[in-house]
């Protein structure tokens, strides 16, 4: 098969795309109607059957034009230590780099494999076990790299069933392929040397989605129900070559770069990744970098292929020739990862290390590494060997970013927009962080109960929220609706709300600009922070344990930095006190933009006159609202409130003949607040609570 594609036409092949990506949701969530049954028994296949199948589907890897570490072979770095044989981190990463440079080719280039067959069945699995003595990237570096691609075969037919390429953690969807009609060829991620498949017609890039003629690369599904989400095969990918940017950070031990280490004397600065693609840190940047896309860099194949076209040949063994080595071992390395709090963000430090393939689970049960549900489900639907699939708990976003929105008056509203650059999630109850793809933030395999949720990246200020995750087969979607909006830097403030103090007990809190809707809303324990936009118009709601509301006027602009609501009570008081303070705002809008227009004629005068009138008559009686409601005069209150809903009658109306006196984005801006008042208006009148 070297080289060779199948004569099965594209056609056919994109639809077995689409057949595969049209059950929806349960591509997250698992199969819900299936429970995991246990895989039956898998035995090592010796010598010559192995080195067959491994011969057979070897597959090519190319690298991107930056990468620093290739599959090597870590024997050349082993010692003793404690009656134990290990591979130190500082030997093999120094070693490494040192005979790199000598040589000016990659040392010792070697890939790994091992294969087993389940019995009393024909799939068999070969593994190709790739080692880098290290890893650098964003959500993670340390010393030593294991990588992993699966081939799933058919004995009987020796045709190949499943490709199954290793993402970063599996916490992220691997990158799989179904049916594949082409011997293996991956794409290894820059530093991280995570892989994806590369099969179709574009060997040197990676294609998510069937384009044209040109097939996708990948056959997982879809994650559908979310309009934030719809449409976007989950599997991790490569972000550079997608037109994602993903900045990688220099790695520091002991609060110093890894290459001042004394016991790294052939490291510098430039045994690391390219400074073009490299920050120090997350907060040093005032917005999201613009990094450059993934260019085609070494390309290697094994020693025994005819294809003349790789830079580099690598020799294959078996595993059990580094089945000896115990551990491969190195200091903790960490990165700061940001998590908003009330007052002063917290740091905490997540990293992962590499584990020893042969300890693994996935090395004796391959097909424990299978992400997608329905790629196990076809496979067990195949062969007695293979159980049904479980329901996978997984928590989902897309994240966005927040920006002024040019239909606002300038500083009174926002929108949200795509961001190329890639970001960064962590569940603080789980030990991995995760990068994003396309946008997608997603945690897969995540225990049932509440978690905290935070998602940081370059040049972003974090967002951190509450999610609680159920053992439905639903996927749990963060943010508002399935949605995540970041704050640059440059851009943002600090919006604490302080319950300290407050009667009632807060339960949620949700931000909602003018323009930019919904931005955040979540659970909430005692004090709370977001991150908001300078740009913006917010009305901030709280809600307590028996339900009732809460509401508070925010704008940025100009205010004092961060912004606190202080001691943030629920009830018609709460409710009447923001609207006086919106209609308030509003009034003064209308009558600057009134104001700084020299052309106004008496007609237009009047109409605007008769708008401020009428929010003025909002607010004063907001006011008479929030006193007799916080002096526990319910009846009184509610009249007020009563007369509020038909000021704001009239205010609309005035807004109507006013709005051609008025520019258009300030016209806009005050019926979205006029909107706004009348929601509240109808929740402090249907209030329970004074």
């Amino acid at each position: 098969m070297d080289g060779e594609r199948a004569s099965t036409p594209v056609a056919s092949r994109r639809r077995l795309l689409q057949s595969v990506a049209g059950a929806g949701v349960a591509s997250l969530a698992g199969c819900s109607l299936l429970e995991r049954e246990g895989d039956g028994t898998a035995t090592t296949i010796e010598d010559d059957r192995a080195l067959e199948l491994a011969e057979r589907f070897a597959p090519r890897v190319s690298f991107d034009r930056y990468e620093k570490w290739f599959p090597t072979d870590p024997r050349s770095y082993e010692s003793e230590q404690d009656g134990e044989t290990v591979v130190d981190g500082f030997d093999a990463f120094d070693g490494y780099t040192k005979r790199f440079e000598e040589a000016g080719e990659p040392p010792e280039p070697t890939v790994f494999y091992h294969a087993v067959e389940y019995e009393e069945s024909p799939l068999a699995v070969v593994q190709f076990w790739f080692y880098s003595v290290f890893d650098q990237f964003t959500t993670n570096f340390h010393w030593h790299d294991w990588e992993l691609l699966q081939v799933f075969v058919d004995t009987d037919s020796g045709d190949p069933q499943l490709f199954v390429a290793s993402a970063h953690s599996r916490k992220v969807p691997n990158n799989e392929h179904l049916d594949p009609q082409v011997r293996p060829r991956i794409l290894a991620e820059l530093g991280s040397h995570s892989s994806t498949v590369s099969l179709n017609e574009r060997p040197e890039s990676f294609q998510r989605l069937p384009v044209g003629d040109v097939a996708a690369d990948i056959t997982n599904r879809s994650l559908e129900g979310l309009a934030t989400l719809a449409d976007i095969p989950v599997a991790y990918g490569l972000p550079r070559d997608e037109g994602g940017r993903l900045p990688y950070v220099v790695p520091e031990l002991d609060d110093e770069p890894i290459y001042e280490h004394d016991r790294l004397p052939s490291v510098d600065s430039d045994s690391l990744i390219d400074e073009d693609l490299t920050i120090r840190s997350f907060a040093e940047l005032s917005s999201p970098p613009s990094l450059p896309a993934r260019e085609r860099g070494l390309a290697m194949d094994y020693a025994g292929t005819d294809d003349g076209t790789a830079d580099v040949k690598y020799d294959l063994q078996p595993t059990t020739a580094v089945e000896h080595i115990s551990a491969f071992t190195g200091p903790q390395l960490s990165f700061e990862f940001a998590i908003p709090q009330f007052a002063e963000d917290a740091f905490a430090s997540h990293i992962t290390t590499s584990g020893v393939p042969w300890q693994q689970t996935r090395y004796d049960d391959p097909a424990a590494d299978i992400s997608e549900p329905a790629h196990r489900a076809t496979l067990a639907d195949r062969y007695d060997a293979i159980g049904q699939p479980s329901p996978i708990n997984s928590v989902v976003a897309a994240v966005s970013r927040t920006v002024s929105s040019d239909d606002a008056p300038d500083g009174q509203g926002v929108t949200t927009e795509s961001t190329s650059a890639e970001n960064i999630a962590l569940l603080e109850s789980e030990p991995e962080a995760v990068p994003t793809f396309r946008g997608i933030a997603m945690v897969q395999d995540v225990p049932a109960g509440d978690h905290r949720l935070t998602v940081n990246g370059a040049g972003f200020e974090p967002h951190s929220e509450s999610v609680t995750v159920t053992d439905d087969a639903t996927p749990t979607a963060a943010g508002v609706e399935g949605e995540i909006p970041l704050v640059a830097n440059e851009d943002a403030v600090k919006l604490q709300v302080d319950a300290e103090g407050t009667d009632a007990t807060l339960s949620r809190l949700a931000v909602e600009d003018d323009f930019g809707g919904r931005l955040y809303d979540a659970p909430m324990d005692g004090r709370d922070a977001v991150y908001v936009h300078r740009g913006g118009a917010y009305t901030t709601e709280v809600r307590d344990t028996d339900d009732a509301v809460g509401a508070f006027r925010v704008r940025p602009d100009g205010g004092e930095q961060p912004m606190t609501i202080e001691k943030p009570d629920t009830g018609k008081a709460s409710l009447a006190s923001f609207l006086g303070d919106i209609s308030r705002e509003t009034a003064a809008d209308v009558k600057t933009a009134a104001d700084d227009d020299d052309d106004t004629e008496n007609g237009k005068a009047n109409a605007i006159d008769g708008l401020v009138n009428a929010l003025e008559a909002v607010a004063d009686s907001a006011d008479r609202a929030a006193e007799r409601a916080a002096a526990g005069d319910r009846g009184n209150a509610d009249k007020a409130l009563q007369a509020i809903t038909d000021s704001l009658e009239r205010a609309s109306e005035r807004l109507s003949e006013a709005r051609e006196s008025l520019p258009g984005p300030v016209g806009d801006a005050a019926g979205r607040r006029l909107d706004q008042a009348n929601q509240r208006a109808e929740q402090a009148l249907d209030a329970d609570k004074l």
